[in-house]
C-alpha cells in the first residue's frame, strides 16, 4: 500500500484531510494517509518562508528528506483579513503566540474589527498544499474561500478561525457547516481535491 505522510500534528486537520483523501488510489489501491507523528517523525520544522507556498514547500521537503519511497504532502494555510491589511496571514497559527488558544486569538480579531460594518469585514483562508513525490518532483496547488469575519464566534464543528468566518451565501461560519459542507467549499478542500488529481494523473 502506498503511503501518504501528511506533515501536520494538527488533529482536526488530519480528520478533514483524511475525509477528503479518502477515496484517492494510486496503481489501483487506497493509500493509508498518516500524520508526520504516525509516522515517527519528529521533526521541528522552521517555517521561514514569506508566502504560503513557500511554507508548505519547507515542510514537504523536510519531511521527505526524513523518511523515503513515501509521497509527503504539506499544507500552509491561513486567514487573511483585508481591513487588517491581510493579517494574520501566514502568521496565522503563530499569532498571540502558537500556545495561545484560537478562542483568545477570535476575540482578539473581532476586538479590531470593533465597528468596522460588514462591507469592509472581507476576508480569506488561503490553503497551499505542496506535495514530493518519491523521485523528488515537487507538485503545488492553492486554493482559497471568501466570506466575512462575523461579530461573535458561532458554532463548535470547525477548528482555529472557523467561528469567526462567516460564509455569506450559508448565512454560517465555517464551524457552524457539517463536515461534509465544509470539505466541499473550504480553501482545504478545494486545494487537496485539486493535488489529489495532480497525483491520479502522475500515478497513470
Amino acid at each position: 500500500m502506498q503511503r501518504v505522510i501528511f506533515a501536520t500534528g494538527n488533529a482536526g486537520k488530519m480528520k478533514e484531510i483524511r475525509m477528503i483523501l479518502a477515496d484517492l488510489n494510486i496503481d489501483g489501491a487506497l493509500v493509508e494517509v498518516v500524520s508526520m507523528k504516525e509516522a515517527g517523525i519528529g521533526l521541528d520544522i522552521e517555517e521561514n518562508g514569506k508566502s504560503f507556498e513557500e511554507n508548505a514547500v519547507i515542510k514537504a521537503k523536510s519531511v521527505a528528506a526524513a523518511q523515503s519511497g513515501a509521497i509527503v504532502l504539506a499544507d500552509d494555510s491561513g486567514l487573511e483579513i483585508d481591513y487588517l491589511n491581510g493579517e494574520p496571514g501566514i502568521y496565522s497559527a503563530r499569532y498571540m503566540g502558537e500556545d495561545t488558544p484560537y478562542h483568545k486569538k477570535n476575540s482578539n480579531l473581532i476586538e479590531r474589527l470593533d465597528g468596522v460594518p460588514d462591507e469592509k469585514r472581507t476576508a480569506r483562508f488561503v490553503c497551499a498544499i505542496a506535495c514530493v513525490l518519491p523521485d523528488g518532483r515537487v507538485l503545488e496547488e492553492k486554493a482559497t474561500i471568501e466570506g466575512r469575519i462575523g461579530y461573535e464566534e458561532r458554532g463548535s464543528n470547525g477548528f482555529g478561525y472557523d467561528p469567526i468566518f462567516m460564509v455569506p451565501e450559508y448565512g454560517k461560519s465555517t464551524a457552524e457547516l457539517t463536515e461534509e459542507e465544509k470539505n466541499e467549499i473550504s480553501h482545504r478542500g478545494k486545494a487537496l481535491r485539486a493535488m489529489k488529481e495532480r497525483l491520479r494523473t502522475c500515478y497513470k
